[in-house]
């Protein structure tokens, strides 16, 4: 039998937490971040001032860059548009689904205000060092292939070489390459 095509619900109760699974590396990583980000909640206090405009939370402005470098996110623009819908982010970030993603200009200059001071470090180091103690890290070697090829021509002024021509005689090739 044919199901019917479901509309989607006006008012709805889910949270992101339940959508992402209990066993999720990532639970246990956002309990490590959160761990952290209390140890330096003080030197947050001192940072900021209490009259202004509000900007975007220290906290979840590290664990941002925290998500970004977790999933290789290739840009601040990339990610706050991936914020808009995937539920796994705004778990991380304890943002509930109504609430709007960041505009992406801002969150880059807040963010790279925050990463200059020592502060960034310092959670950056404590989550590596909880999760190496916790054995959430691995020592296992992992490369990738990140060789630059230089290109002076398009595709319409490529000639093809003559099968007796050798290798280019320059600095820029590489003998084991």
């Amino acid at each position: 039998m044919r199901g019917g095509v479901r509309k989607q619900s006006s008012f709805s109760l889910v949270q992101p937490a339940q959508r992402v699974p209990q066993g999720h590396p990532i639970r246990r990583i956002k309990a490590l971040a959160d761990a952290q980000l209390e140890e330096l909640s003080f030197i947050f206090d001192a940072m900021y001032s209490s009259t202004g405009r509000p900007g975007i939370a220290p906290e979840v402005l590290l664990k941002a860059c925290l998500l970004i470098a977790l999933y290789s996110v290739r840009s601040e623009r990339q990610f706050c548009e991936r914020l808009e819908y995937d539920l796994l982010f705004r778990f991380f970030l304890d943002m509930s689904l109504d609430e709007p993603s960041f505009d992406a200009s801002s969150f880059a200059k807040n963010k790279q205000r925050l990463l200059e001071a020592e502060v960034a470090r310092h959670f950056f180091e404590g989550v590596v060092d909880q999760a190496r103690s916790q054995g959430l890290m691995s020592a296992e070697h992992f490369t990738v292939d990140g060789t630059l090829i230089e290109a002076g021509a398009g595709v319409k002024s490529f000639k093809k070489g003559s099968k007796d021509e050798g290798p280019p005689d320059d600095k820029l090739s590489h003998p084991l390459i």
